[in-house]
């Protein structure tokens, strides 16, 4: 069981760049890379919903349940 991020996949449908999105999110850039490489155990809330809202999108656009992957 797994829990995958696609932030990339929406940072690129958004054309928006790693620094850029860090910077309205209010998080450092080296934060929002291991988000976005998934190198990360948990997320806060209030970190999603500031990407959500940066990005205009819905927490399950990022974040994808796969049972049949392990990490």
């Amino acid at each position: 069981m797994a829990i995958i991020l696609r932030l990339d996949r929406v940072m690129a449908d958004r054309k928006i760049s790693l620094n850029e999105l860090a910077e309205k999110v209010g998080i450092a850039n080296v934060n929002l890379s291991k988000i976005k490489t998934g190198k990360i155990s948990a997320i806060r809330f209030s970190t999603l919903e500031a990407i959500c809202e940066a990005l205009n999108c819905q927490p399950g656009d990022i974040l994808e349940y796969s049972p049949g992957e392990k990490k």
